[in-house]
């Protein structure tokens, strides 16, 4: 046997390494498994991703850093770094060990206590918990593991991963989805990947014999976004209060004031409201599940850029599958085009990549064999012109141009606040001024977003226009205030919150 990953903060550091590898390396074999509770064959990359979070976190503190300390890394970098239910159900095992590390018993009961309270973690953390799934999977390796303490650490370790692997073949009988499709559960099949690690071995002994890792084909499921992000407030009232917005609800604890946050809902901006009424939210994420895009194989998928929050929710309830910007933007993008088995795919980058980016996707997506059009949307009210003459009926080209030449039409603007001062062709601005742009140039200066906002839309209307669009961060400005300019201008004004905007507003005239 070799050193116990409990001996102290290198060697769990050193194991916590493994699992992060061994998940990587059957992530594509976790993700085929992946029915329940979404088809979305993202399992294996969600958890692979939170474990590599919790090592980049652990990675951080000093070499010397003891088992107490290195445990706690690991739970924090994985509660903060967690994706999809798998995910998150990882986090609280993780946080288990970050508990046990705290107590003098020895390394054996130390890997028990830890599975034990992850169950626990699991089950305060689950609104709904489904058995058959991961969470039975843990369950059978912490029965297992305190009923061979009193043994050396490797011999708990192995009688924990046993019953994991048993349990993980039960799951192709538990649940319908899993019974039709004749695969075992995908979560449970990461957790057994990972209690592996915990002995030694050959990869290829470590392999469950009985248990089939083939793929599985999808079965839909009813439409929805999932809605992850990390809270700090009171835990349980916002519990109480999202759990008739959705399913799949799981909160991982830090602690009773501070977690991450997880929930299917088919009313995501009323999840992100109540959540910011709340508390403090901060790295919001959403994704679109597979059951929003067209049932069977859609021809043509579009594709949009935009930051995480609220906007989001409206391309989505529009028809298209959001991407968030960021330096994975490019995988990103590939991941759901190869997912969403479409044959046509057109990109709305709305501004929100830098050419170097641009240049990366369009490089990205010559490894697919989907035709991609990326149309010229320089701002996300521009996308969302684009996106609302869209008619997939029209063959692409004609499509694409049309949508081309709604974005192209709108005249935009963009409303921020200025971080310092500055001498401009509208004048002198100093700090907190909002400066309006249009199209890179200087349009005007106003003291605040309302007064620019109104003077901005003012000068787009001369040359005419039937409708203004304002996207508008909440923090800035009001949805009341906004739609009163209806009158005041003689036009109809359409008024979106978007929170993560990083600035006051976008304005578009069409």
């Amino acid at each position: 046997m070799s050193v116990s990953p409990l001996a102290d903060g290198p060697s769990l550091l050193a194991w916590a390494r493994r699992a992060a590898g061994e998940l990587e390396r059957k992530r594509a074999e976790i993700n085929e498994l992946n029915v329940f509770p979404v088809p979305d064959g993202d399992t294996g990359s969600n958890m692979a991703h939170t474990m590599a979070a919790a090592v980049e976190e652990a990675s951080a503190l000093p070499a010397e850093a003891g088992l107490a300390d290195v445990a706690e890394a690991l739970a924090v970098g994985a509660v903060r770094g967690a994706r999809g239910n798998s995910g998150v159900v990882l986090s609280q095992v993780l946080r288990g060990f970050a508990q046990a590390a705290h107590y003098g018993e020895s390394e054996g009961e130390m890997l028990a206590i830890a599975l034990t309270n992850a169950v626990g973690f699991v089950d305060r953390a689950i609104a709904d918990p489904v058995e058959g799934t991961i969470i039975s999977v843990l369950r059978a390796a912490a029965d297992a593991a305190r009923g061979a303490v009193g043994s050396r650490v490797g011999s708990v370790a192995a009688a924990a991963t046993q019953a994991a692997r048993e349990a993980l073949e039960m799951t192709r009988t538990q649940l319908p989805a899993l019974r039709e499709a004749g695969v075992v559960d995908a979560g449970g099949a990461g957790l057994l990947a990972v209690l592996e690690t915990l002995t030694d071995g050959q990869p290829g002994e470590r392999e469950p014999k009985d248990v089939d890792w083939h793929g599985a084909e999808s079965h839909g499921t009813e439409a929805e976004l999932e809605v992850m992000f990390d809270f700090r407030g009171d835990l349980d009232a916002l519990q109480g209060r999202l759990e008739d917005m959705g399913d799949s609800l799981i909160i991982a604890r830090i602690s009773d004031t501070d977690g991450r946050v997880h929930i299917h809902s088919r009313e995501a901006g009323n999840v992100i409201e109540e959540a910011f009424a709340s508390g403090a939210v901060s790295h919001l994420r959403l994704e679109v599940l597979p059951s929003l895009l067209p049932a069977g194989q859609p021809e043509r998928l579009i594709i949009a850029v935009t930051p995480p929050g609220s906007v989001t929710s409206l391309y989505a309830a529009s028809g298209a599958v959001t991407v968030a910007p960021g330096r994975n933007v490019a995988a990103t993008m590939l991941d759901a085009i190869t997912r969403s088995g479409s044959d046509e795919v057109i990109v709305l980058p709305n501004g929100q990549l830098s050419n170097a980016e641009l240049a990366e996707v369009e490089h990205a997506v010559r490894a697919v064999e989907q035709t991609i059009t990326i149309l010229p949307t320089v701002r996300l009210v521009s996308g969302i012109a684009a996106l609302s003459v869209h008619d997939p009926a029209q063959p692409l080209a004609t499509a694409a141009f049309t949508m081309s030449e709604a974005a192209g039409e709108m005249r935009t603007a963009l409303a921020f606040r200025a971080q310092k001062g500055a001498l401009t062709l509208s004048g002198a601005v100093a700090k907190g001024d909002v400066v309006v742009t249009s199209r890179g140039e200087h349009m005007l200066v106003a003291d605040e977003p309302m007064e620019a906002v109104e003077r901005a839309c003012r000068r787009l209307l001369e040359h005419g226009g039937e409708q203004v669009s304002i996207l508008f961060d909440p923090g800035e400005l009001q949805a009341d205030q906004l739609e009163n300019l209806a009158e005041r201008l003689g036009v109809d004004v359409m008024v979106y919150p978007a929170d993560g905007l990083q600035a006051c507003a976008e304005i578009g005239v069409e």
